[in-house]
């Protein structure tokens, strides 16, 4: 259990810091450049993710704790009951690490802070962060673990 808990501190960790960096360097809305398809920016949502509702009026910013709160409760039931499940519990200990990351920033700024931009030539991917990354991963080797063969 505490190696699962220590990959989700891991991605925390990461995920706030990396954050806290951006909102020293950059003011809302300032974009640096990096590659043909890459910027460093600075966002805020305040919805889910692709900014799912985030002109909703301040009561997502509850309801959307919430659901990573009850999020963190069960992924963290579910690391302890399958504890030996070595690709289950990556992909849960990711997913928890990222919500707490969000829920973070959700709880102590009222939005999520994005920075990662990717886009082609006039096709831009919605902007992220180290937490949302977390998730995705962690999502796509649950899937991966749903394809094993049962014992």
């Amino acid at each position: 259990m505490r190696k699962w808990l220590t990959i989700s501190a891991i991605v925390v960790a990461l995920d706030i810091y990396t954050k806290h960096l951006i909102e020293g360097a950059f003011a809302y809305g300032d974009v640096l450049t990096i590659t043909s398809f890459f910027d460093l920016v600075r966002y805020h949502n305040e919805g889910a993710a692709f900014s799912f509702l985030a002109n909703a009026g301040g009561w997502q910013k509850w309801f959307f704790s919430g659901i990573s709160t009850v999020a963190i409760v069960v992924i963290t039931y579910l690391i302890r009951k399958h504890h030996t499940e070595k690709l289950f519990c990556l992909g849960l200990a990711l997913v928890l690490g990222g919500a707490i990351g969000n829920l973070y920033d959700r709880l102590t700024l009222g939005y999520v802070v994005d920075f990662l931009s990717f886009y082609y030539q006039g096709w831009y991917w919605p902007a992220f962060n180290v937490a949302d990354s977390a998730i995705c991963v962690g999502v796509g080797l649950l899937l991966l673990d749903s394809f094993k063969k049962p014992n």
